[in-house]
């Protein structure tokens, strides 16, 4: 079952921010975008590489209205640590989520129950909390941030003109598509 189109459900959890330990909730998640960005463990190999792809393009998200925040099923003691002896982790400054209990990563449909921890994957959230798009890789594949830029500035745009659409590879600023019988056979 697909969680497009779908509503964030209810959660609290921890999460280790600039220095300091904060709950975050559903509502948190309400009123801008969001991207929660799930990853298997701290102190692996491909994550850390993820999370510092992330970073770099967090003042890019910031200026469309997105909020970040990374999930692994590690305590948000464990995030601290990591942060604190990690270099690519050190640099971060959007939240760490604890989903120790595994309610988020159930939630989102993420979580390797024989494993104990969440797959590697990205969730676009609007500001209503409803979940616009998401992407999965396996393990050993990790995430380029930069493409999330084009899917947010899309997601903002379809949902800022309702009744048009975004084709393959669009740009900000170029031509989209309203969708019409007078269409159907002519692309």
């Amino acid at each position: 079952m697909s969680l497009i189109g779908t509503q964030v459900q209810p959660f609290k959890a921890m999460a280790f921010h600039n220095g300091e330990f904060i709950e975050v909730t559903d509502q948190d998640l309400k009123g801008r975008w969001t991207v929660l960005c799930f990853y298997p463990a701290d102190f692996s190999f491909v994550c850390p590489t993820e999370l510092e792809d992330l970073q770099a393009q967090y003042e890019t998200l910031k200026q469309l209205g997105v909020e970040v925040y990374a999930v692994s099923t590690d305590t948000h003691y464990t995030h601290k640590a990591w942060h604190d002896t990690s270099p690519a982790i050190r640099k971060i400054t959007y939240p760490m989520i604890s989903d120790a209990a595994h309610v988020l990563s159930r939630n989102f449909g993420v979580l390797i129950e024989s494993q104990g921890v969440a797959e590697r994957a990205t969730f676009i959230i609007d500001p209503d909390g409803v979940i616009q798009a998401l992407e999965i890789n396996a393990d050993g594949i990790g995430r380029d941030a930069s493409t999330l830029i084009n899917k947010i500035k899309a997601a903002q745009y379809v949902r800022n003109h309702p009744g048009e659409v975004c084709p393959a590879k669009w740009r900000e600023g170029e031509q989209t598509l309203k969708p019409s019988l007078d269409l159907v056979g002519k692309i």
